[in-house]
């Protein structure tokens, strides 16, 4: 390792640190269906994911390409301290969607952050615009149509074929089917997000001079994402998973098995190519799909629009943050220690508010309540209403008060 100056150092654990918040925020794509249907114990799920992310850092490099020398131009005149602006926007984001139980995209989280970093302190000359419309925003809008499409197929399939069989008969090998599908995504979310931090390090090390331009990701870069992402990834994003498991459709292991294996498929198929998709969109998809395929089964789409009005947020919201911190950081040494102080007291009083409802392995298959605060509040003014002649939205999120009274009540399965 040649010499790393000590703003390098800075970004590469600030890097890390986002890493590990990808780990604890994306949990939920592997292993919320199968805690929500009980094929795997909290814990055991938690721990076979974070083995999984590990082992599927080490598989590619395709996507960290695309983040060190594809949506940002690395030679135009990017400096440690925008990455380190644009990582601080994203790891913001992803506490405050995480506060909130909702899953959304780390990937996007980032890539606003760097580009809204890039575009105070380098101007607009610095982001590859095409680079940004082909491999992430198109991405982004087809992969949870596709992943949705194929789990409501293949949970039509699943149920076509065993109309005949004895539901409890099958349920358990339906279960060990998802543990073998959560497994795939586990892998596949190591192979794709994993990526992302060691692209974002590599970025950092040839703008200090480190590595040459272009360079793959040294070995020691490919260790300590994979490891980062892992840890998270153990420590449960617990708050995610109810949602995911819980808040959208009622899961049952059929449904589990085919969202699971559709959004494998979508995320490895992806990497291979060096799409950096968000795997929080893949498999929110992938769990609608299946919601929608099965007779009978509900999807609370109250829930599902606010998702998908965080997804739209994500991308301008963690890049005003970044760029808010980008011109911070230009002020020189004390710009950039007041951009790190202002983190961390952030992501401190995010974490404070999270102990106030806890939610962890001994009650996150509990039923949600609807959140409350800012976050969520400012994601359900801005969703849009559905076609048709639904309600609006915001008319079907229910009062504080009336969905405490309601959820106990409320039915485990459709």
């Amino acid at each position: 390792m040649e010499h790393i100056t000590l703003l390098i150092g800075i970004v590469i654990v600030t890097a890390l640190v986002f890493d590990f918040t990808n780990g604890f925020h994306d949990t939920a794509n592997a292993m919320a269906t199968t805690i929500s249907t009980g094929a795997l114990k909290p814990k055991t799920a938690v721990a076979m994911s974070a083995v999984l992310n590990l082992v599927g850092a080490f598989l590619s490099v395709e996507v960290a390409k695309t983040i060190s020398g594809g949506i940002i131009d690395e030679s135009a005149g990017i400096r440690p301290e925008v990455i380190f602006a644009g990582l601080v926007g994203a790891i913001v984001w992803n506490m405050l969607t995480w506060l909130a139980g909702l899953p959304s995209s780390s990937s996007h989280a980032l890539f606003g952050g760097l580009i809204g970093a890039t575009l105070v302190s380098v101007g607009a000359h610095g982001v590859n615009g095409d680079k940004v419309v082909m491999k992430v925003l198109i991405p982004a809008l087809a992969a949870p149509v596709v992943a949705g499409l194929a789990a409501m197929l293949a949970t039509k399939l699943t149920y076509r074929i065993g109309r005949n069989s004895d539901p409890k008969a099958t349920a358990k090998g339906y279960r060990a089917g998802q543990i073998a599908s959560a497994g795939l995504v586990s892998l596949a979310h190591g192979t794709n997000d994993a990526q992302k931090t060691m692209g974002v390090i590599t970025l950092a090390l040839i703008t200090g001079g480190v590595v040459a331009p272009h360079a793959d990701p040294p070995m020691w870069v490919i260790v300590s994402a994979g490891t980062a992402i892992a840890l998270g990834t153990y420590l449960g994003g617990w708050r995610i998973i109810r949602t995911m498991g819980k808040g959208l459709t009622d899961i049952e292991a059929p449904q589990g098995f085919a969202a699971q294996t559709g959004a494998a498929a979508t995320i490895l198929a992806s990497s291979h190519l060096g799409f950096a998709l968000s795997t929080t969109q893949v498999c929110s998809g992938s769990v609608m799909g299946s919601g929608v395929g099965r007779k009978g089964a509900v999807v609370r789409w109250s829930t599902a629009g606010r998702m998908v009005a965080a997804w739209g947020l994500t991308l301008p919201a963690a890049g005003l943050v970044a760029a808010g911190a980008a011109l911070l950081a230009d002020q020189g040494t004390w710009g950039i220690a007041g951009v790190a102080v202002l983190a961390l007291a952030a992501c401190t009083a995010i974490w404070l508010a999270s102990r106030r409802k806890p939610i962890d392995h001994s009650n996150v298959n509990e039923l949600p309540v609807e959140p409350q605060g800012a976050v969520t509040a400012a994601i359900a003014a801005v969703s849009p209403p559905p076609a048709g002649p639904v309600a609006p939205l915001a008319a079907t999120i229910p009062a504080p008060a009336a969905v405490a009274a309601s959820a106990d009540a409320a039915p485990a399965t459709a």
